[in-house]
C-alpha cells in the first residue's frame, strides 16, 4: 500500500515522522476517514467539512491539501497506487500542527502542518450485521470537545478494549447517566418506532453516517428525536444500532447481559441498513472523479 506524506507518494512502510512531531508528542491534530467504493469516496464534502472545521477550532492552519481538488487528487493516486480502483476502501487522512521543539505552546507562526494520507481495503461486515453484535457499556472518559475529530484518542482505546476484553464489538460510552455515542460509532435507538439519539453537541462526534442515517428515516417516514436516552432507559429499548463510516448500519441485540427487543436485529434497523447500502452504490455509481480533478498533488 502506498501513502501520501507532505507532498511525496511512497510505500507505506518508508513514511517517517520526526519524533518532534506534535501530533506524536501531544496528539495534536484531526484525521478523517472516507469510505471508498470502486474509486469513489462516499460524502466527500461532509467529511471534508468536518476536517476543516476540526483544523480550524484547533487553529491549524489549513493545508493546500485540505480541499475537494487536493484530497480527490491524492486519494486517487493512492488507490491506483495500490491496487485499489475497484472493490470497497477506505481513506485515511491526518493533519497535524507539524514539528517542532517540544513546547505545550503552539510552535513559530508558519511551521508548516505534517499532512498524511493513506488507503486500506475494506470489507462490510456483512455476517455481523446479520446476526447483530454485542456491545458494553463504559464511562465516557473524553474531554469537553468531542465535537472535534481529533488524533487524542486514549479513552475511545481503553473503551473499545473493554469491549474486546468483553467479546463485545464496540463500547457505549455514558456520561452522568446518559448514552452518548460509541468508540468510534454514533448510536441510535428505537423506542415505539421513533429513533431517539444525542443530539449534536461539544459532547458527541457530528458523524456523516448518522446525518445520512437520520435523512434516510425522514425519506422512509420514520420520525427521528435528536433526544438522548439514559442507560436506564436501555431496557425500554425496541431496537439499538450503531452507524459509522465502517461499521454502516450495525444492529446491536445485546448490552452488557441484556437483549435488546427480540435478540435479532429490528425491522426498523434493517430497512435503514438497506437503504444506507442504497445510498452508498448510488452515490458511488457516479462517473469516475478522475475526469473533473486537476493531476497535481
Amino acid at each position: 500500500m502506498l501513502a501520501y506524506l507532505n507532498g511525496q507518494i511512497l510505500p507505506r512502510a518508508a513514511a517517517t515522522i520526526p519524533v518532534e512531531d506534535r501530533g506524536f508528542i501531544f496528539g495534536d491534530g484531526v484525521y478523517e476517514v472516507w469510505r471508498v467504493v470502486n474509486g469513489q469516496l462516499f460524502e466527500l464534502d461532509r467529511h471534508l467539512a468536518r476536517l476543516v472545521y476540526g483544523l480550524s477550532e484547533l487553529r491549524i492552519a489549513a493545508p493546500e491539501f485540505a480541499t475537494r481538488d487536493g484530497i480527490l487528487t491524492v486519494a486517487e493516486k493512492l488507490l491506483s497506487g495500490s491496487g485499489l480502483e475497484t472493490g470497497e476502501g477506505t481513506v485515511y487522512v491526518q493533519i497535524t500542527r507539524g514539528s517542532a521543539p517540544r513546547t505545550h505552546a503552539f510552535p513559530p507562526e508558519g511551521t508548516p502542518p505534517t499532512v498524511y494520507a493513506t488507503v486500506n481495503r475494506f470489507v462490510p461486515p456483512e455476517e455481523a450485521r446479520a446476526r447483530g453484535v454485542s456491545v458494553v457499556t463504559v464511562p465516557d472518559l473524553r474531554w469537553m470537545r468531542c465535537n472535534i475529530k481529533t488524533l487524542q484518542l486514549l479513552p475511545n482505546v481503553l473503551a473499545k478494549q473493554e469491549a474486546s476484553e468483553r467479546s463485545s464489538m464496540e463500547a457505549l460510552l455514558v456520561r452522568d447517566g446518559v448514552v452518548t455515542e460509541g468508540s468510534h460509532t454514533n448510536c441510535i435507538g428505537v423506542i415505539d418506532g421513533v429513533l431517539r439519539t444525542h443530539p449534536l453537541t461539544n459532547l458527541i462526534l457530528p458523524g456523516v453516517t448518522r446525518a445520512v442515517v437520520l435523512e434516510l428515516a425522514r425519506e422512509l417516514g420514520i420520525p427521528v428525536s435528536e433526544l438522548a436516552f439514559n442507560e436506564s432507559e436501555i431496557s425500554d429499548l425496541d431496537e439499538l444500532f450503531l452507524a459509522g463510516t465502517t461499521s454502516d448500519v450495525m444492529p446491536i441485540v445485546r448490552v452488557n447481559d441484556q437483549t435488546i427487543g427480540d435478540g435479532v436485529p429490528g425491522p426498523i434497523s434493517l430497512r435503514l441498513a438497506a437503504a444506507l447500502r442504497a445510498r452508498i452504490d448510488s452515490d458511488c455509481a457516479a462517473p469516475p472523479y478522475l475526469t473533473s480533478v486537476s493531476t497535481t498533488a
